[in-house]
């Protein structure tokens, strides 16, 4: 049954999304203009936020699982903005533009050395309090350098453009944002498969987990690269949107999934579910400049947030 309502609320989503412009309800395309809106504008963008929203999804639900902690998020580790800062960097220097290939490679090198810090400063034996501080101090590094680069941007258009970038969108962007993110969203997920054994583990206590064989120290950094790729791949494609992988794994515990890999799955469905929920919103809102997807997605998600812990889903899955 969740399954079924599930693809339904999908299916009804993406029909008003790529039936819907700025004037409102246009129905199926009919002319070759109105075509090449709804094929090679309206229907990337829709497909690349839900691919954001699956891999918000599966990098938050992993992090609350694996750090025993419902507060933890994509932006926890630091990965997020470690991304952001590499890609700051090389628009800053002028080494890359704003449309190079090469940015996601930067990025994601943000990124992994983001993780690689995170992993030096949790020790040999990381816990998850160990990951966390780890991973908020990082976070707080990162945002500091971020803000001293655009405080230093060299004119105001760069800062203007920056800043825009780094609140989060999916607008303007095409099918090659699309065939960047897909292969990492599909090696992320097939990484968080493969360890899916070691994730369910985690229901079990620290001492019991050691207990059951794992080589907790390989299997913590396969995840977390898993989460890294998943993380950066998002950061450049649209921004920095790690609100919605603290939302929906949430939002899918509500519904009575507390096991680890059922949360896993499911809270990727929800994150591409609210991502274009959310992105619909801002382009049905009538605003002159076209509102950010981060921002939006914060303010519509911290109320929903609230409502969704005052109800009584459980504590029992940390």
């Amino acid at each position: 049954m969740k399954f079924f309502i599930t693809s339904i609320l999908l299916l009804l989503v993406a029909v008003i999304y790529l039936g819907t412009g700025h004037s409102g309800w246009q129905g199926w395309p009919t002319s070759a203009l109105q075509q090449d809106i709804v094929f090679q504008i309206r229907l990337p963008r829709l497909l690349l936020a839900m691919a954001n929203g699956v891999a918000l999804g599966l990098a938050g639900a992993t992090l609350q699982i694996i750090l025993r902690n419902p507060l933890a998020e994509p932006g926890i580790t630091g990965v997020a903005g470690g991304a952001a800062l590499a890609t700051v960097l090389a628009m800053y220097t002028g080494w890359l533009l704003p449309v190079s290939w090469w940015l996601p490679l930067v990025g994601m090198s943000g990124g992994a050395v983001s993780l690689a810090l995170l992993w030096l400063i949790a020790g040999a034996n990381p816990s998850g309090t160990r990951l966390i501080l780890g991973g908020v101090a990082i976070a707080s590094f990162s945002g500091a350098l971020i803000a001293l680069v655009l405080n230093l941007a060299p004119n105001p258009f760069a800062f203007q453009e920056w800043s825009l970038w780094l609140m989060g969108s999916v607008a303007n962007r095409g099918w090659s944002h699309l065939a960047l993110m897909a292969p990492c969203v599909l090696v992320g997920a097939l990484l968080l498969f493969s360890q899916r054994q070691f994730i369910t583990a985690h229901i079990f206590d620290p001492a019991t987990l050691r207990s059951l064989g794992f080589n907790a120290r390989r299997a913590s950094l396969l995840v977390l690269f898993a989460v890294t790729l998943l993380v950066s791949a998002s950061v450049i494609t649209a921004g920095v949107v790690s609100f919605i992988g603290l939302l929906a794994p949430h939002a899918v515990r509500l519904i009575g999934i507390q096991r680890p890999y059922p949360l896993l799955v499911w809270s990727a469905v929800a994150g591409a579910l609210l991502m274009a929920v959310i992105d619909l919103v801002i382009r049905l809102i009538p605003t002159a400049v076209e509102l950010q997807l981060g921002v939006v997605a914060a303010f519509l998600g911290a109320p929903l947030l609230v409502i969704l812990l005052r109800r009584p889903y459980g504590d029992s899955d940390a």
